[in-house]
């Protein structure tokens, strides 16, 4: 038997309804082409600096993407067999890691991930017909075939992609050497710009703390040593990032508590999270004021404001030290948004030019206080569904849950959040085929006019993430 093709369906992802599908054909249309903004990811800015090839395709498909990892973990998959942990692998373990993948392709039916791949391998790579065993070796062939041309370089592929504008996460101290690069180099069209993202210096209660916060001071060639010299460090790594094109200032922790502190109490715990000998519950008050600090830096140098909470990181502290962070054992958590958010928002709200962008793993809070907030607060804007929620009917349960209480124009655009960076155009492409389903609807049950409808999706696509963003 001849192995099943890989066909990629023309109205995928579109409603059933033969009338509301073909809205949404027409819709999409108008979408289809349309250059690819992402100002939210994590695809490392030194591959399209230097535009080394891609060594070969588990190190491009699979170990560097924790949604594929994840669950062939689940799976009964040794993240140590998939190259976690092993830099470059030799062409023999890498062809293996391909193999675990294939094998295992059944257990990724229904998921975003399969989606997202198999676009990758149809669209970008030509493949035909589906992983399996039988197939694995000859599709790593292909893939690898391609990736020695120059058509399958990372600025070529950038290129191919669409992709207009790129933002990068980067760790404060970083020199963003990559940005710069690219920023001077004219064989380089495209727009790749840092975001700011100060975590670990936040984190006061966790290990290394202390020391981050003195490289912090080194870097920016401030004294930290006390707690008007963290601020000020905070701020001349902002504006280092802003005069490198940075919009945006990236934050994620457990919750989105912003109680401010008195001065002197900051000063303290600040001093005694130095020394060492502040509490566990008084690193989180220095934290929480600390975000209440970084809204306030952000009316300052008019650096976006993005804020994506409520994760359990690296839940399996036995994989953590084995493998590190960011190895797929970061599990959602319920999260509230509406009292912890007040006193930023009381102070900064309605504050011009401040922009906001909320994101939630927990979807029960986008009717509930996302769409509410947004509704109101004029710096307020709804992040589109990411990580776990970043799949078809999640993103269609989102448009619902938010549109009626915030409209379309208080949500930030599509979000890919990647590090997988073949899937770029399979994620926003995804997201245009969704929007363009929700949109016809609209059409066919004579809530929305066609024409409102297209310039509703275009705006999506384009002037969303650009007026959010500001880019």
């Amino acid at each position: 038997m001849s192995a099943p093709a890989l066909d990629r369906h023309p109205d995928r992802l579109f409603p059933a309804d033969p009338g509301t599908r073909a809205i949404a054909r027409t819709l999409y249309e108008a979408v289809r082409d349309l250059p690819i903004l992402s100002p939210h990811g994590h695809v490392d800015p030194r591959a399209l600096a230097d535009d080394v090839p891609f060594t070969d395709p588990a190190a491009l498909f699979v170990t560097p993407d924790h949604y594929v990892t994840r669950l062939l973990h689940a799976s009964g998959v040794p993240l140590s067999a998939l190259g976690i942990g092993h830099g470059t692998l030799p062409e023999a373990e890498a062809r293996q890691v391909w193999r675990e993948l294939c094998a295992h392709w059944p257990v990724l039916a229904g998921t975003s991930t399969r989606y997202w791949l198999e676009s990758e391998l149809a669209e970008v790579f030509d493949v035909t017909v589906h992983p399996s065993v039988a197939t694995a070796d000859s599709i790593y062939d292909q893939v690898a075939e391609r990736l020695t041309k120059d058509a399958y370089r990372p600025r070529a592929l950038f290129e191919r992609f669409g992709i207009e504008v790129l933002a990068t996460t980067d760790d404060p101290c970083d020199d963003l050497s990559a940005h710069a690069q690219l920023a001077a180099d004219p064989a380089f069209a495209g727009r790749v710009v840092p975001t700011f993202r100060p975590d670990r210096y936040l984190e006061a209660a966790a290990p290394g703390w202390a020391d981050a916060v003195a490289r912090l001071g080194a870097v920016s060639g401030v004294d930290t040593g006390n707690y008007a010299g963290w601020v000020e460090a905070m701020e001349q790594r902002r504006a280092h990032f802003r005069a490198h094109g940075a919009t945006s200032a990236d934050h994620s922790h457990e919750d989105v508590g912003t109680e401010p502190l008195p001065a002197a109490e900051a000063e303290r715990v600040y001093r005694a999270a130095l020394a060492g000998t502040a509490s566990p519950g008084e690193g989180v008050a220095l934290r929480r004021h600390m975000l209440f600090e970084m809204a306030r830096m952000s009316c300052d140098d008019g650096l976006v404001m993005t804020i994506h909470p409520g994760v359990r990181r690296n839940h399996h502290g036995p994989t953590l030290s084995a493998f590190g962070p960011d190895t797929g054992h970061d599990i959602p958590l319920r999260i509230d948004f509406t009292d912890p958010l007040r006193p930023l928002l009381e102070r900064f709200g309605v504050h011009p030019g401040f922009h906001l962008v909320l994101f939630t793993l927990d979807e029960t809070a986008f009717s509930r206080e996302l769409g509410p907030l947004a509704g109101f607060y004029p710096s307020v804007y709804v992040g589109a569904p990411w990580w776990f929620l970043d799949a078809p009917d999640a993103v269609r349960r989102f448009r619902g849950a938010v549109t009626e209480s915030a409209g379309f124009r208080r949500t930030s655009g599509f979000i890919d959040d990647t590090r997988a960076f073949c899937s770029i155009p399979a994620r926003h492409d995804m997201s245009r085929r969704l929007d363009c389903g929700y949109l016809a609807r609209l059409v066919a049950e004579h809530r929305l006019p066609e024409d409102e409808a297209r310039e509703i999706a275009v705006d999506l696509v384009d002037r969303r993430p650009r007026e959010v963003f500001k880019l």
